[in-house]
């Protein structure tokens, strides 16, 4: 018999209410700064396109609320054969499968380095926000099917993934899946507008200081 845990009505109206004012923030804030990233995104699509031909956005199936697949946008920062190139350099893996990493990827254009310096291979992923995919903060999404979760890492999809979170600003890729999973765990269970302005901010911060990559 399947056992059924009831929130109290008080936490169910909460995370409601909660909802549907971090939407309203979303909305806002990518609306309030979509003159300036519209342009930051004309300047990154020209480099991508002069650099190294081809297109312009890396699209690539991610896994988000209740473990729902959908398309997230990033700007393209590898070779145009970066996918068949994965199998080749598996070995240089620095992170546990299916997660992957290589510091100093030698599929990564120039342009492409810069713009993960930077992160502003993340901007496109304004379009997601805007339609509902996904929030400004939150998880991050994984490129690997929910299917290959472990039971406990399935409380992440309660919630729309993020361009940031709070590990994002604890270490940001320099750690590993159950690490981040850790800490994804402790927003959902403490999230608020005020939690997700603290983390906008020390993304911010966190880019400026150049710690890593997302």
């Amino acid at each position: 018999m399947e056992l059924m845990i009831v929130q109290p009505r008080h936490v169910r109206l909460f995370r409601k209410g909660y909802r549907v004012a971090k939407r309203i923030f979303d909305v806002t804030l990518c609306l309030l700064f979509l003159p300036l990233i519209a342009l930051f995104m004309a300047i990154c699509a020209a480099l991508i396109w002069i650099d190294d031909p081809g297109p312009i956005f890396f699209k690539q199936k991610r896994t988000g609320k209740g473990g729902r697949r959908f398309t997230m946008f990033k700007f393209r920062t590898m070779v145009k054969n970066a996918e068949e190139l994965k199998l080749k350099y598996a070995h240089l893996n620095e992170l546990t499968w299916p997660d992957f990493k290589i510091t100093n990827d030698p599929r990564v254009t120039r342009v492409g380095h810069f713009l993960r310096k930077t992160s502003l291979d993340e901007l496109p992923q304004i379009i997601n926000v805007l339609k509902g995919d996904m929030s400004m903060v939150g998880p991050r999404p994984t490129s690997f099917d929910a299917s290959t979760y472990a039971l406990w890492h399935t409380e992440r999809l309660e919630v729309l993934p993020g361009i940031t979170g709070l590990w994002q600003v604890n270490g940001r890729s320099d750690l590993d899946f159950d690490e981040r999973l850790r800490l994804d765990v402790a927003y959902i269970e403490n999230q608020s507008l005020w939690l997700d302005i603290q983390i906008l901010f020390r993304t911010v911060a966190a880019v400026f200081s150049q710690r890593g990559a997302y």
